[in-house]
């Protein structure tokens, strides 16, 4: 005769007690390692002659010091995530779904922490490769780390957080965001707007790859999307990067090309904030506060990637005194919404004699909007489109400039070789919005997953019965939160005019992977139908790759954060 089966396990039973006191003694340890890594690296980078984190040391430990930014990352997301749990629980709204999901935070990351963080496929961040593995392990040896470790991201406990996402809907699928009413309000508006307006077309416009209607953006531009941050005396609302991070959240859980148009004038926004002259803020910020015109940037050149410094597209003085303006002269690529933008912000080389950054100037340059089948209607600019697996609703482009003349007053502050300080001043908010943006994606493919996972039957039940594909979904819930907390964290830093490059960066770097590894996921819960271009998921698995290139790939972002954690 066989045994009766044993109870199932209650929440209760689940939970480690006094957990958000166990987690603030496992942050300690979490610490703790992060200081020892640090440590054993700054012994192997060492400084230049300047005084500096040595540029060639960090090149050549390259492995080891972006692992290093890993682990800095991870410890920065389990602060977060305590603060975020203290907040609620001071609110009175810290619910079982959220002690499931930072119990399950704390477990994983602190297990991996100690086994191995996944850098990306095949590449692995461990103690040891930053000479910290004895004294790591020691520090990550407690009580409380070890319980967090042995019970905190169990199978059951993923399954019973699929199991509450499972029984509710709408916004609430994620749990308490931690924010006040609102940025709720804002929310709730913006996710509706996204569930009547996006969500229902955009695998059309994908599959067509068609750009996003226009009806879309008039709408967005009635909504505020656009002038957002930009402030109120300069036509916008003038509110906070964290609303902003809501609203991109929204627009991109509906199409990544959506919430990607706020990005455009996000960005030209701040540069002009941040490096025109009076003149220019009045000229320009009202008319893209209220979606007048449409911005885009123009960076990148063919063979330079990341490498900005080496940007050969020249700007010339029109004229023997320059008073006729600007003539730009060179080649570009991967611009995006580069055919119906109205206006450009180039980056080019204006100093003569120059090969580095300090010869680079940006340009406020007008240009006529084209469409799909005249995307450069100026003589002068032409281009074509670069074919892409996803985030197509802007279209991607190469874009020449042959002697395009621009107006005089179009140098970004009137003063030449600073365009790279300028742009260097628009990452921190660049970088929080794609960390954002990279949230929205991964909810979006933790709402399909679920949604399949209920209503596909196999073998007589649903596959959320499952265990496999109910802990697929719980770990993705426990990290898009955590992603969603540090990139909270970085907003505030930057409503408080610190800086917060290491902490954007942070945000970006991770949500990019949480966004990927989501959309995988759920694609694998699909199974064969997630491979068919006619389910959704095909195209976030697409959109949510280029998450991890571009506003600085993951391995540049590695980089800057191992930097600056060794400065500290």
């Amino acid at each position: 005769m066989s045994a009766n089966p044993a109870p199932a396990a209650t929440v209760d039973d689940l939970l480690i007690p006094d957990l958000i006191a166990t987690c603030a003694e496992a942050l300690k340890s979490a610490e703790t390692v992060l200081g020892a890594a640090r440590q054993g690296m700054a012994g192997r980078i060492g400084r230049d002659e300047r005084g500096r984190v040595s540029g060639a040391a960090l090149e050549r430990e390259q492995h080891a010091a972006h692992s290093l930014a890993w682990l800095a990352t991870y410890v920065e997301s389990l602060c977060q995530m305590h603060g975020w749990a203290e907040r609620l629980t001071a609110d009175d709204r810290f619910g079982t779904l959220e002690a499931l999901i930072l119990q399950a935070a704390f477990g994983e990351y602190l297990a991996q922490m100690a086994g191995g963080i996944p850098m990306s496929q095949g590449e692995y961040a461990r103690l040891e490769d930053m000479g910290a593995g004895e004294t790591a392990r020691r520090a990550l040896d407690t009580a409380p780390a070890r319980a967090l470790v042995a019970g905190g991201a169990t199978s059951a406990i993923r399954e019973q957080i699929a199991q509450i996402l499972a029984e509710r809907d709408g916004s609430s699928t994620f749990g308490d965001c931690g924010l006040d009413e609102d940025y709720e309000m804002i929310r709730d508006q913006f996710r509706r707007f996204a569930d009547e307006k996006v969500i229902p077309h955009a695998h059309e416009w994908h599959l067509k790859d068609e750009l996003i209607p226009d009806a879309i953006i008039a709408e967005m531009s009635e909504l505020g999307v656009f002038g957002l941050t930009i402030p109120e005396n300069l036509g916008g609302f003038g509110m906070s990067k964290t609303a902003m991070c809501v609203v991109s959240e929204e627009l991109s859980r509906g199409y990544i090309g959506v919430g990607s148009l706020g990005t455009r004038s996000e960005i030209a926004a701040e540069l002009i904030l941040g490096g025109g002259t009076d003149a220019q803020r009045e000229e320009w910020l009202p008319k893209l506060a209220s979606g007048e015109i449409l911005p885009t940037a123009v960076f990148t050149e063919p063979n330079t990637g990341s490498d900005l410094g080496a940007l050969k597209t020249r700007a010339k003085a029109d004229g023997d005194d320059g008073s006729e303006g600007w003539v730009l002269t060179g080649n570009k690529t991967w611009i995006t919404h580069a055919a119906r933008a109205d206006v450009m912000t180039v980056l080019a080389r204006s100093v003569p004699g120059t090969d580095d950054h300090k010869g680079l100037s940006m340009f406020i340059a007008p240009k006529t909007r084209g469409d799909c089948e005249n995307p450069f209607p100026n003589p002068e600019i032409s281009g074509g489109e670069i074919e892409v697996l996803g985030y197509r609703g802007m279209k991607e482009y190469t874009v020449a400039f042959d002697d395009y003349k621009i107006p005089q007053d179009a140098l970004l502050g009137g003063v030449e070789g600073q365009g790279f300080k300028q742009l260097m001043k628009t990452f921190e908010s660049a970088r929080i919005q794609t960390a954002a943006r990279a949230i929205g994606v991964a909810q979006n493919a933790l709402e399909l997953g679920l949604k399949y996972a209920q209503d596909r039957i196999q073998f007589g039940k649903p596959l959320l019965a499952f265990p496999r594909v109910s802990g697929k979904l719980g770990i993705m819930a426990v990290e898009i939160m955590i992603a969603r907390q540090l990139t909270y964290h970085s907003a505030r830093e930057k409503d408080a005019d610190r800086r917060c490059d290491l902490e954007a960066g942070m945000a970006k770097l991770l949500g990019a992977r949480v966004a990927w590894s989501a959309a995988d996921n759920a694609l694998q819960i699909h199974g064969g139908n997630g491979f068919a271009l006619e389910y959704p998921i095909s195209r976030v698995l697409c959109d949510s790759r280029i998450l991890n290139i571009f506003e600085g790939a993951a391995e540049i972002q590695a980089g800057v954060i191992a930097r600056r954690v060794l400065e500290s």
